[in-house]
């Protein structure tokens, strides 16, 4: 897969765009000015492979909870502006990594040009995050509503802003809730801007619908090389957004590391109880940070076969199942104790 050439901007101590890998990020769901609470969420989220981690910081108590928080996390940190310039300064002053802020809302000129300042001072990355629910009026008219052409439109006014005031260290997303809506403005704005792409699908919705919205629109994608940086926002906690990231990046083939589970869909020959045992066994590898695939597979006439590429897995019989590396079996235990048994061989990997 050829991946669009982007620039490189600097997000603490991560790269994003040009050839480095697509980041995952997330956003904290905690009150940012409980410091242990929201401490205590972002190290889980980092923990589990967030790259880039976002809080909100709706108020100067948050913004001072700020400089407490990042003395105990070791991740990059993202302030989340609306409106108020000072909080943007405030945010920069207490040494977050990145700001995620529209200049287009903050007011007059000056103001702009005193948060673009400052951040290029600090060498601290705008984002410029535009979605369905946030456009302007005048371009709502023009348009007749909200669609791709809109948003790109609307994206680059904000970026034009921060240009005019000589400010480069750019990085944009354009997000809707209408998952063909995004993936046409992504397209659209990736063919005239290189500033690094922050992709998602905003309000996607619960952790079962939100994730299959955001593989679809993130997916689609990155399979077309576009994308530097992806967010799965789902209504829920935010370690399904970066375990359900990793999944898509592992899926399109831009992230190599940590565990592959596959498993078969059962049919009519299965004859152990192939949906528990693929959910102990997933839940079971969740503490297990080795390269390998694992296959978990109803069939003791085609498990090893179809799963031959696996590092380790599971066919099942009647009442007992197989244990193989890649394809070729290496033990026959009792159904009870196939999951124990696959485990064993997974420690000796």
């Amino acid at each position: 897969m050829n991946r669009l050439k982007t620039r490189k901007v600097k997000i603490g101590d991560i790269f994003i765009g040009g050839n480095f890998p697509v980041a995952v990020q997330s956003m904290t769901n905690t009150d940012t000015r409980d410091v242990e609470t929201t401490v205590a969420q972002i190290d889980e989220l980092k923990r589990n492979g967030c790259d880039i981690v976002r809080c909100a910081v709706p108020d100067k108590e948050a913004c001072s909870a700020l400089k407490k928080i990042i003395k105990k996390v070791d991740v990059p940190l993202v302030a989340d502006i609306h409106f108020d310039y000072k909080l943007a300064l405030g945010s920069m002053d207490n040494g977050v990594s990145a700001l995620r802020i529209n200049p287009g809302n903050i007011g007059d000129a000056y103001k702009v040009r005193e948060v673009a300042a400052e951040a290029e001072k600090m060498k601290i990355p705008i984002r410029i995050g535009v979605n369905s629910g946030s456009l302007k009026k005048d371009i709502l008219n023009k348009y007749g509503g909200v669609c791709a052409k809109a948003l790109v439109e609307s994206a680059l006014e904000h970026v034009r802003i921060l240009e005019n005031v000589g400010f480069y260290n750019i990085v944009i997303s354009i997000k809707s809730s209408d998952v063909t809506q995004m993936v046409e403005s992504y397209r659209e704005i990736s063919g005239i801007v290189d500033y690094p792409l922050h992709l998602g699908v905003t309000e996607a919705g619960t952790v079962w619908r939100g994730t299959i919205k955001s593989a679809v629109g993130i997916g689609t994608l990155l399979m077309e090389g576009i994308g530097d940086t992806i967010r799965v926002s789902l209504t829920g906690d935010p370690i399904e957004e970066v375990k359900a990231g990793k999944e898509i990046l592992k899926s399109c083939g831009l992230l190599k590391e940590g565990i592959e589970f596959i498993s078969c869909p059962t049919c009519g020959r299965t004859e152990i109880d192939l949906i528990g045992i693929a959910k102990e066994v997933e839940t079971r590898l969740s503490n297990v940070h080795k390269n390998i695939k694992i296959a978990v597979m109803g069939c003791a006439v085609n498990g090893p076969g179809e799963a031959r590429e696996a590092d380790i897995g599971i066919a099942g019989g009647k009442g007992e199942g197989l244990i193989f590396k890649k394809g070729k079996i290496i033990r026959k235990v009792r159904e009870e104790d196939l999951v124990e048994a696959l485990m064993e061989e997974i420690d000796k990997i």
